[in-house]
Order: C-alpha cells, then structure tokens, then sequence
C-alpha cells in the first residue's frame, strides 16, 4: 500500500419549516430579480383554466422500495453514503461508528426467470466488507468511473482517504480479513487534512480526485490509475499491489467553515482552460466554484442563496444546471452562463471570460427539515428530475413541468415518507437506469427504489 503525505499551511462544522402538498406546483423565479416560490392549489388552477386532472396526474409517479440491504447486519451504524459503480452492478456503502466500514452490494439476476418482476430484478448480495485500515467513521465513498476493473476511494473522519482496487480471489483467501474483502485491497493512503474528511469525489475520466473536510480546505489529487491517461494497466486476476499513483496539485483554501460536499462538472470552456470545474459547498452557506487556468486552480466564483449550511451540490447531465441542498430546508436551482450571455447581468461579478452561476429560482420548502443529499436524474429518466433526501426522513423527487430555463417551473412528483428511520443521508440515481434509486439512512441501511410513472 502506498502512503501519500504533504504538509501545508492551511486554515480552520456551522429553518424554513413548512408542509410540501404533493398538489402544489412550485413556480420558480430569478433570484437576482427576487427568489419567491409559491404553490398553486387545485381551485386557483381551476380559475386560471387549468385542468384538475392534470394536476392530479402530475404527482401520480410512485417511489416504492424494491430492496433493503441486509438491515440486521449493521450493528447500528449509520450508513452516510452510496456510490454506484460505473456499470450500476455494484453499490459501495460507508458506514460509522460502532462499525465503521465499508460493504460492497453486487447486482445478481436471476437469468433463468423469462419475466422479472420488481423484486427479482433487484437481487443484490454482500460481495466485500472492507475495515481495519480506517480508524474512525467513514463519510463518503466514490467508484472511480473508469478502468477495467473497479476502484474505489473513500474519506473518514481519521482524516485519511484510501484507495481500493479490486484484484479478484477474495473468496479462496485463508485469512478471514482477506476473505470478507472478496478481493478488494487497500493500495494508497492519502494524508494531508488535519482532521475529518467530510467528501471525496472524481471527475468524470478518473484523473483527478477531489476532497474536503472540517479544515475548510479543499485538495485536488491528479490519479494515474490503471486504464486513466498515464496509468498502468494490469489483470485483475493476477493479484499485485497495483500501479495507480496520486499527486496532490492543489490545496485550496477560500471557505470560512467545514467544507460539507464537492463535486466536478464539466468546464464546457467557460472556466479557465481546463476540462473540469469543482463545485464546494460549506458550513459557512455558500458554494464556491473552483477552475483551472494554467495548470492553478482558483476560485472562480463564490455562489449565495441559502441561509444555512450548504449540505450537497448536484450537476446536471452535461453540467450547464446545478441544485443545491441545504439545512434552510430550500432546494436552490443554479443556472450556468456563458461568458457571452453573462453580459445580460451587468452586476455580475468574476473575470469576463468566465462564465456566470446564477440561481434561478428556489423550492424552500422543499423539506421540513434540513436537506443533506440531492441528485440529478440522468437523462434517461426524463427531463429535469431532482431526488432529494434530509433529516425529515422523506425522499422527495420534482420533476420540471415547464417555464425556461432562466425560470424553470418544477412540480413535486412523489414523496415518500419514513423512507428510512431516521435521517435520509443520501440519495443517488442509477447512472444508466432512470427507475432505479438508492438511499442511505441513519438506521444503517441501504434501500433501492423503484421510479414510475
């Protein structure tokens, strides 16, 4: 296992409270304009001519849990996230305290059955469980989204970030640690934060890796990791220590509280020169948007719209929207702008090649209590679909029904109470399938959720 350490010089965790009718529409104005949001009832639809059962039908899509993952095996530990493997066959969880750990779900279909029903196409087994090499909780867990075979990366609260890299033959091993891996192993360890890391992430082509923590920093990490330009390919089935390696390029300071989430999305040309931008959000309840120019990351942008903590940022396929989650219970729905359309906002502040994040509009009340994870759909799951889960113990999922993209109207289109019991911690869409979701919760379990319409 390879140890990465640098020493820097680096700084210093920080409501709206309402009732979401799932009849209400929510209607979303510019936030520079005024952020408002308001619901339209069944008798004001009528007086505006608009038809009841077109309302009715717009909340008619249904949520319902097809999967829960092994509930009495986590021994009371939260589960704080999930990330799915790049294909959708694999689920890595994360858990804490009194078991912090980490357990990968492998997808197993019955290919004998000529009908699947809901329940038998999501049949997933305990494929690895991987402990003893971070000390304390574990906050978040990432696939890297290329190479033949899978790689994860993970964050604790011990203030490190592991890599693993699956080489096969985990079931034949001897040792019992060894055999509960299934074949995962633990190849890199990076140091750097001071304390707890609260997030790690990877840009879209697995070449650069991105963390943050209760330091209020945030590091980059260029990877060179089997099947990444640079990297070093190897067979999964031959066994070794892996030749993936990591550089940290850049420690970026700029919040003035815990970093909460991070988040790459495509530059589209419209920050600095690079491929990539990453999206922080904060305790200190903005969000910054960090770009390369030049080989130096910079902030490029500090983004203000909530009232509180900041919990989750979410990009939009093809990284031109975001939303946002934060403790104020609001949605926030940002917008970005090329730096031609920019000059529209003659307040706008930044460089004038960049591009311009502007909040759009807000659902807040989205929640009755504070929002810690938000998702976008793929685009496979129809247009501008966000899930959302938070301390009220409810997934919510809102659809865009209409308006522009400068005012996009967006409609509550199924929630489900108690989804877990306790805080929903996370929630993440299937990356290719748009019917499928999956949740984590304070009561240790994962769920999976089947989407219709």
């Amino acid at each position: 296992m390879h140890r990465y350490s640098l020493e820097f010089d680096r700084g210093r965790e920080r409501g709206i409270h309402s009732t979401v009718n799932l009849t209400h529409v929510l209607a979303l104005f510019s936030y520079f304009s005024f952020p408002i949001s308001y619901a339209v009832d069944k008798q004001s639809m009528e007086q505006m001519g608009e038809s009841t059962d077109a309302a009715a039908a717009a909340v008619r899509s249904r949520l319902s849990c097809v999967s829960v993952l092994d509930p009495k095996k986590m021994g009371g530990a939260p589960a704080w996230q999930c990330s799915w493997s790049k294909d959708g066959r694999l689920i890595a969880s994360c858990h804490g305290a009194p078991d912090s750990c980490i357990r990968i779900w492998r997808h197993q279909r019955n290919e004998e059955m000529t009908h699947e029903t809901e329940d038998s196409s999501q049949k997933w087994v305990l494929a690895a469980t991987l402990s003893d090499v971070h000390t304390r909780t574990i906050r978040s867990v990432a696939f890297s989204p290329c190479g033949k075979t899978p790689v994860l990366a993970s964050a604790s609260f011990d203030g490190t970030v592991c890599i693993w890299e699956y080489f096969g033959g985990g079931p034949a091993a001897q040792d019992p640690a060894q055999k509960a891996a299934g074949g995962w192993e633990c190849t890199a360890q990076l140091e750097g934060h001071e304390n707890e890391v609260k997030c790690v992430t990877w840009n879209g082509t697995g070449t650069l890796l991105a963390t943050c923590g209760r330091d209020k920093s945030v590091w980059i990490w260029e990877s060179f990791l089997p099947g990444t330009v640079g990297g070093v390919d190897y067979d999964a089935g031959a066994g070794g220590d892996g030749d993936g390696e990591f550089e940290c390029i850049a420690v970026l300071h700029g919040h003035e509280g815990d970093v909460k989430f991070c988040e790459f999305a495509p530059s589209n040309g419209q920050w600095g020169d690079g491929d990539d931008i990453l999206l922080s959000a904060s305790y200190d309840d903005t969000i910054k948007c960090w770009a390369e120019d030049a080989g130096d990351w910079y902030c490029a942008a500090t983004l203000k719209a909530h009232t509180s903590t900041v919990w989750s940022v979410a990009a939009a396929p093809g990284g031109v929207r975001m939303v946002s989650g934060s403790a104020d219970c609001s949605l926030g729905i940002w917008k970005c702008y090329t730096s031609a359309e920019k000059k529209r906002f003659p307040d706008a502040e930044g460089s004038k090649s960049n591009g311009l994040w502007k909040c759009v509009g807000q659902l807040p009340t989205a929640h009755e209590l504070a929002i810690y994870s938000g998702h976008c759909a793929p685009s496979r799951a129809g247009h501008g679909r966000i899930a959302s889960g938070g301390a009220d113990d409810c997934i919510n999922i809102y659809r865009e029904i209409g308006g522009t993209s400068d005012a996009p109207l967006f409609s509550l289109d199924t929630s489900v109470e108690g989804a877990h019991q306790g805080d929903v911690n996370c929630v993440r869409w299937h990356p290719r399938d748009g019917s499928i979701l999956a949740s984590t919760g304070d009561d240790g379990t994962v769920r999976i959720w089947r989407y219709k319409v």
